[in-house]
C-alpha cells in the first residue's frame, strides 16, 4: 500500500474483529511512526499501549463513571462552546451519517447510548492505545503529537490494520491516569481503537465528505 492510498483510504473503523494483533505489529507501528517531526525534537509523545484484562477493566470503570452520572472533564477543550457555520453542518452531517448506517432512529436515545458507549469498549478492537502529553509542553507540541498520531494511523494500514482516533476515551482523564498508572502532570490526547476491520458491519460502510482543494484554499502566486 503507497502512502497516497493510506491517507485516502482511511476510515475511522467502529467495528473490530476479534482477532489478535501481536505485540511485535504494534512495536513496528510505532518504531514507525516515532519518526514524525516535532519542533526542536522535542517527541513531546508518551504512549501507553493496553490489551486484555487491562483494557477491559478500564473500559469498565468509564462506563460505570458514565452511568453514575459523573461528568466527563476532559484535560482539555476539544470542541467550541458553541457551533457556528460551517462547522456545525459538518458535524451534524457526520451524526446523521452514522446513524442511518446504523438505522436508528433519532428518538431511540437507548440505542444511541449503548452506540455511543461502544467508543469506551474500544468498538470491539483487542488492542487500544493511549496518548499523552507532558502538561509543560507549549501549544505547538500539540501539533507535534498530532503528526505522530496521523503516522501512528499510516503506519496501522501498512500492516493491514485499521485505526479509531478517540477523544471519547480522553473523557475520564483521571480514571485512565489511575488504571494507567500515568502521572498527573500528562495530559490525555486521546485513545485509539486498533484491529482488524469488520468489513460486513453497517458502521463501517459509510463515509463521511470531504471538502475540495478548491472551497478550502486560496492562491497567491504572483
Amino acid at each position: 500500500m503507497n502512502v497516497i492510498e493510506a491517507i485516502k483510504n482511511r476510515a475511522s473503523t467502529r467495528a473490530f474483529s476479534d482477532k489478535p494483533v501481536s505485540r511485535g505489529i504494534i512495536e513496528s507501528i510505532l518504531e514507525t511512526a516515532r519518526w514524525a517531526p516535532s519542533g526542536k525534537n522535542t517527541q513531546p509523545w508518551h504512549v501507553v499501549v493496553v490489551a486484555g484484562n487491562t483494557k477491559k477493566n478500564l473500559s469498565r470503570a468509564i462506563i460505570e463513571a458514565c452511568h453514575s452520572g459523573i461528568e466527563p472533564n476532559p484535560d482539555y477543550q476539544y470542541y467550541p462552546t458553541e457551533w457556528h457555520e460551517p462547522f456545525d453542518t459538518r458535524r451534524k452531517a457526520c451524526g446523521i451519517a452514522m446513524y442511518k448506517a446504523l438505522d436508528i432512529k433519532r428518538e431511540d436515545l437507548e440505542k444511541r447510548t449503548q452506540v455511543w458507549e461502544r467508543n469506551y469498549n474500544f468498538f470491539g478492537a483487542p488492542i487500544g492505545i493511549f496518548f499523552f502529553l507532558d502538561r509543560g509542553m507549549g501549544t505547538g507540541s500539540w501539533m507535534d503529537i498530532g503528526m505522530f498520531i496521523q503516522n501512528t494511523m499510516l503506519a496501522a494500514r501498512g500492516f493491514g490494520l485499521e485505526t479509531c482516533p478517540q477523544a471519547s476515551l480522553a473523557e475520564y482523564p483521571d480514571i485512565v491516569r489511575k488504571y494507567l498508572s500515568v502521572a498527573e502532570n500528562m495530559f490525555v490526547v486521546c485513545g485509539m481503537s486498533v484491529g482488524y476491520a469488520d468489513k460486513e458491519q453497517p458502521v463501517n460502510q459509510y463515509r463521511t465528505e470531504r471538502e475540495t482543494v478548491a472551497n478550502f484554499t486560496r492562491w497567491e502566486l504572483d
